[in-house]
């Protein structure tokens, strides 16, 4: 280890004194193996273990520093300090010394500890080795069975760090498949969730799902839409190239309260049962929030609409209205839907072709070109039909033509907006003389 590399190995990274941590005091799990590795990220998650004394010792540093205290659990002595920019927690080792506790984690790559007294790296389970090789190996099958979100957890770190499993550790875990269902539906849907929001986890989605881990969570998933999944990221990608805006959509969160991407929507839409009905139950018992299983719902709804080709500006009105913030994820879907529809029919390559101008080709019979004039207009915040801007208020309407509050008042201002995009009205005096009409009609 380089002592002169910026690494979370070294206390004067921390957002605590080294004097506040007893002797012997080692971190371990992914703190180690990152800082091995060179990862680095603004926000510090570190890991400490502990002789005695666990929850005691991060009292005190919490009481110091006026940081937050959470006490994880209180019979394992497992508690957590929580500063602005870091998380910390602190464990009691299990059993007589470290390297008992070393043998009873998740892989070798995560069973590499640290001494910052010493600035020792402790490795006997042969961390180091296959961090060189990027290569996550089981420490033994019964560590894997005694905590099967640990089977899971395989594939989400293999796309997250970019390794490989090692073949053994993945046939046991095909093997332990079946106890995945011990595991609380919400710890599963967030390790599926870091592997939605990463490109490099689609391939690994795939893999969850044919060695029987996700199968107890989407039972109405099929080979085919699960292989869908990568091609949303290619579809997206090469969507951002044409249209940058759509990009930054894609990358947006549902809300800022629920840090899933609309992209992550679009392909939790590939996992669940294509009716949205169905998927909202599925969902649900994941423990989905109910902004993501809206938006789920409503792309699962709208997509066949999108399909539609020469929507009327009525229907592309209706259309824009229910869909909202939801366009994105719809929109990569239908691409995507209709490429490996293309793909299988034509046996041609992926991908769409778009002129230097950086606008799609309307030529041949490219999907996109179905799409294109939504998405522009999707991205047009001027354009009426995806961004209406009414030229009355209900009140308006109200006083103007001496009518009471009631759902004849919402249906009028739709038809106002609707004749607006049509070209039909364009002013206030315009809008009432035509929902006046409408009346006497």
């Amino acid at each position: 280890m380089d002592g002169s590399a910026p690494s979370i190995l070294l206390p004067e990274n921390w957002p605590f004194s080294l004097e506040l941590l007893p002797q012997p005091a080692y971190m371990v799990g992914g703190a180690v193996r990152d800082a091995i590795l060179g990862r680095t990220g603004e926000y510090l998650d570190l890991d400490f273990v502990l002789p005695s004394d666990a929850v005691k010792v991060a009292r005190k540093i919490a009481t110091h520093y006026k940081a937050g205290f959470v006490l994880l659990d209180p019979q394992r002595q497992i508690a957590r300090v929580v500063f602005p920019h870091a998380t910390v927690d602190f464990a009691q080792a299990e059993g007589a010394c470290l390297e008992t506790d070393l043998h009873r984690r998740d892989f070798t790559v995560n069973a590499i500890a640290y001494n910052p007294h010493t600035q020792e790296i402790i490795d006997p389970l042969k961390g180091c080795v296959d961090l060189e090789q990027r290569l996550l190996r089981m420490i033994s099958p019964t560590n894997l069975e005694d905590d099967p979100l640990r089977l899971m957890r395989a594939y989400r770190q293999a796309s997250q760090l970019a390794f490989t499993i090692e073949p053994a550790t993945q046939a046991t875990i095909r093997s332990l498949a079946s106890h995945i269902t011990k595991v609380a539906a919400e710890r599963v849907r967030v390790e599926l969730g870091y592997m939605l929001a990463n490109p490099q986890g689609s391939p690994w989605i795939v893999s969850a799902w044919q060695d029987d881990l996700l199968a107890p969570f989407f039972k109405y998933a099929t080979q085919e839409s699960v292989t869908l999944l990568a091609r949303i990221d290619q579809v997206a990608s090469q969507l951002a190239e044409i249209w940058q805006q759509l990009g930054v959509e894609f990358a947006q969160y549902v809300r800022d309260t629920v840090k899933t991407s609309w992209l992550s929507i679009a392909k939790l839409a590939c996992l669940v049962n294509p009716e949205p009905e169905t998927a909202e139950i599925e969902l649900m018992e994941l423990t989905y929030s109910r902004a993501e299983i809206k938006a789920v719902t409503i792309a699962l709804r709208l997509l066949p609409q999108l399909k539609v080709p020469q929507m009327s500006l009525r229907e592309q009105y209706f259309f824009f209205q229910e869909a909202g913030t939801v366009f994105p994820a719809i929109a990569v879907l239908a691409v995507a839907h209709d490429i490996a529809v293309e793909a299988i029919s034509t046996d041609k390559p992926f991908g769409f072709a778009a002129p230097p101008c950086g606008k799609p080709s309307r030529r041949g019979t490219s999907p996109l070109h179905v799409y294109a004039p939504l998405i522009t207009r999707y991205l047009n915040p001027d354009d009426l039909v995806a961004h209406p801007t009414a030229l009355v208020s209900g009140k308006d309407i109200m006083l103007a033509l001496n009518i009471p509050a009631s759902p004849l008042v919402g249906k009028l201002l739709t038809e106002i907006a609707v004749a607006q995009i049509e070209g039909k009205v364009s002013t206030a005096e315009q809008a009432i003389e035509f929902a006046a009409g409408l009346l006497n009609c």
